[in-house]
């Protein structure tokens, strides 16, 4: 198996999953970080986060996390000893912008993205930059109704013109929002929107998105005339919907699903709105609001690259299969009975990797970029100190088979990034105990431990990987 030589092996954390330092050094608040933990109502906040907001709560993951933002020399270190040739990680927008619209940004939080991406380069790993991984600010959510309002998309270019600036030279690859189609599925994680009250739904998420996709734009044509070299990539949940059975039912209802997931990165991609989208709207009752400019700027920005994350292919049907429903993490599909399950409800489909990355190549002729792959679960140190992942092994190289058997399909790939290089906190359920990475962290989920930092077996694994360029699978 032959991967091409500037692949880019490597890891993707986010800023909200592993920083903490919540208020440390001038940060302001963002959604995450009025999350609780998953026995505090975590889950049910992300769906009704009105019945919260009020509320003061045990704890929140969030405020300490792994502490990324004091021991990111160490960590950092730990993974160039891995041979990392690219770390995705996120800017925290609040860390930046306190209030999300400051006249003038935090030059303290300026300063330690500057030695973060310092320490990236050092060891020769390429910074992947996602603008804004699940983190608005929540002051722009007080005044504006977040992603609601207009003005959100001014907050966010101010910005990006910020961080471009300053970080011109420093990196070239970045990821305007991070799974921009999250938005349809749990909103307040996704734009900030509190929805009780709405009378519709649906032209409130559509009306934030397409102020989400106006600002991707202005933030395309903003990164390429600050520097000609940088590269601008969309991203979404990907995973194709398979249809249930071979009932023409079925297969029309996999062939709609698929058209909501890919609705936003059609936008992004390849400049408009898709016809189907007509329907879609009209079907809802949404009527989206634009202003003069909005069609030739998404028109004339498209991005460079299309990033995604794959954890599962899905699943959808009609009628009684409807009821066979598996625990989609956030996405709703149906349960398939070829494939084996994790315990947080991810179904195991490697080939379906290959299969989506055929679907997104084909539908958009883009380079595209694994950037969120990964095998979440328990994990527990044995007596002599050590972690035994073998079962982590083989999800990643299997993973990884099926995607070089997409290059051969004649696939175009940057890279491949697995998801939480170093053990994080749960984006949904907010769980250190939901454990991703090669590297393994002292902490529990109520955030007790010594957050020692250990190597597991899939360390060594995977660094004979990257030194393999792929070869080395066994």
């Amino acid at each position: 198996m032959k991967f091409p030589e500037n692949f880019m092996w490597g890891g993707a954390m986010a800023a909200n999953q592993c920083e903490g330092a919540w208020q440390t050094d001038g940060k302001g608040v963002s959604i995450v970080d009025l999350l609780p933990s998953a026995a505090g109502g975590r889950w049910d906040m992300l769906y009704h986060p009105e019945k919260y907001l009020d509320q003061e709560l045990p704890y929140y993951p969030s405020h300490k996390a792994i502490d990324f933002y004091h021991r990111y020399p160490e960590d950092i270190k730990l993974l160039a000893g891995m041979g990392l040739r690219a770390l995705r990680i996120s800017i925290s927008w609040p860390r930046i912008y306190p209030h999300g619209d400051d006249a003038e940004p935090n030059e303290k939080g300026l300063a330690f993205y500057d030695r973060l991406l310092d320490e990236c380069l050092r060891y020769h790993m390429e910074p992947v930059v996602t603008l804004c991984h699940f983190d608005t600010p929540w002051e722009l959510i007080k005044k504006y109704g977040g992603w609601k309002n207009r003005r959100a998309i001014d907050a966010y270019v101010r910005y990006c013109r910020t961080v471009f600036a300053r970080y011109k030279g420093k990196v070239r690859y970045w990821i305007t929002f991070n799974e921009i189609n999250m938005l349809t599925h749990i909103p307040f994680l996704g734009g900030g929107l509190l929805l009780e009250g709405e009378e519709n739904r649906r032209q409130v998420i559509y009306q934030a998105a397409h102020h989400q996709l106006v600002a991707s734009a202005m933030a395309v044509r903003l990164a390429h005339e600050t520097d000609p070299l940088n590269q601008v990539g969309c991203m979404l949940a990907a995973g194709s919907f398979y249809p249930y059975s071979c009932r023409p039912e079925d297969v029309m209802e996999s062939v709609e699903k698929n058209h909501e997931n890919y609705l936003f990165i059609d936008v992004q991609a390849r400049g408009s709105y898709p016809s189907y989208a007509r329907r879609l709207f009209a079907e809802n009752g949404v009527k989206l609001l634009t202003e003069p400019g909005d069609r030739e700027l998404l028109q004339n920005n498209t991005v460079d690259y299309v990033a995604f994350s794959y954890y599962s292919s899905r699943l959808a049907g009609t009628g009684e299969a409807r009821k066979n429903i598996a625990d989609g993490n956030a996405v709703t599909t149906l349960r398939n009975p070829y494939l084996d399950i994790t315990d947080w409800g991810r179904q195991i489909d490697p080939i379906g990797l290959r299969i989506t990355m055929n679907d997104l190549y084909d539908r958009y002729q883009k380079p595209l970029f694994v950037v969120e792959n990964g095998l979440g679960c328990a994990d527990y140190p044995q007596e002599d100190g050590t972690i035994q992942d073998d079962y982590r092994i083989d999800y990643t190289r299997r993973h990884i088979e099926e995607l070089g058997e997409a290059i051969k399909d004649g696939v175009e790939c940057m890279g491949y990034l697995t998801w939480g290089i170093i053990d994080l906190v749960s984006a949904g359920g907010g769980e250190m105990s939901k454990r991703y990475g090669f590297v393994y962290v002292d902490c529990d989920d109520e955030g007790k431990g010594t957050l020692e930092r250990k190597k597991k077996k899939s360390f060594d694994w995977y660094r004979e990987v990257i030194a393999s360029n792929g070869e080395k699978l066994s």
